[in-house]
């Protein structure tokens, strides 16, 4: 960790003036060679802290923390550090297979012991979008009835279901947004229909996306 001060001081900026975004990774904070990050909890904790307290993220809109699957000693110190700070709430996401769906509930549990509301689910590869004529086929199919039969028993919303989409890992290789290059495609609709559904669960102002993107707006 010796050269985490500089590292973790600012957080790596992306995007146009309409796709500001800052990023954190634990790459950041370690030593840049290939190997892998091999840590036990309390610097796995103390790094956590680092991010919460020592980065300097600038006036945001939004903190996106993205966990690791589980129910582990990591969301337990997120939870405890951002109580403080005011906790929205967190987004849980899964795929549609019932192993998948199994670990998802004990996450849903886990919110609702520690007092994090649950905005909502998000079903990820929710059949795949076709790049040439957008038709969407299931293949992972629900055979317990997926993330929407899991929210109606459970009594949590279901936020979205993104379609496999091909184009979106080559965006992200490219480090350019998939839903400005492909606007048309399902996957891109889902993406800003779950954006605007999260915020206005955490009561965030600005015109819709969705309805951005239907009048020709770039966002």
């Amino acid at each position: 960790m010796s050269q985490s001060t500089d590292l973790c001081v600012g957080a790596a900026q992306s995007g146009g003036p309409r796709h500001q975004s800052h990023c954190g990774t634990a790459s950041q904070c370690a030593s840049q060679d290939p190997h892998s990050v091999i840590w036990r909890g309390p610097r796995k904790n103390g790094l956590i802290k680092q991010f919460l307290r020592d980065v300097d993220w600038g006036a945001l809109d939004v903190l996106l923390v993205d966990t690791p699957p589980g129910t582990s000693d990591e969301h337990l110190s997120i939870v405890q550090l951002l109580k403080e700070a005011g906790l929205d709430g967190a987004v849980v996401v899964t795929t549609p297979q019932e192993v998948a769906l199994l670990d998802v509930r004990k996450e849903i549990q886990f919110c609702r012991k520690v007092g994090v509301p649950i905005l909502g689910v998000v079903e990820n590869m929710a059949g795949f979008a076709c790049p040439r004529c957008q038709t969407v086929t299931e293949i992972f199919p629900p055979t317990t009835g997926g993330a929407e039969r899991m929210c109606a028993d459970m009594n949590v919303p279901m936020l979205a279901r993104i379609p496999l989409d091909p184009r979106i890992g080559q965006c992200c290789d490219e480090g350019v947004s998939f839903v400005t290059r492909h606007p048309e495609s399902p996957a891109a609709n889902a993406l800003r229909e779950l954006v605007d559904r999260i915020r206005l669960q955490i009561n965030l102002d600005g015109e819709p996306v969705a309805a951005a993107a239907a009048s020709g707006v770039e966002r």
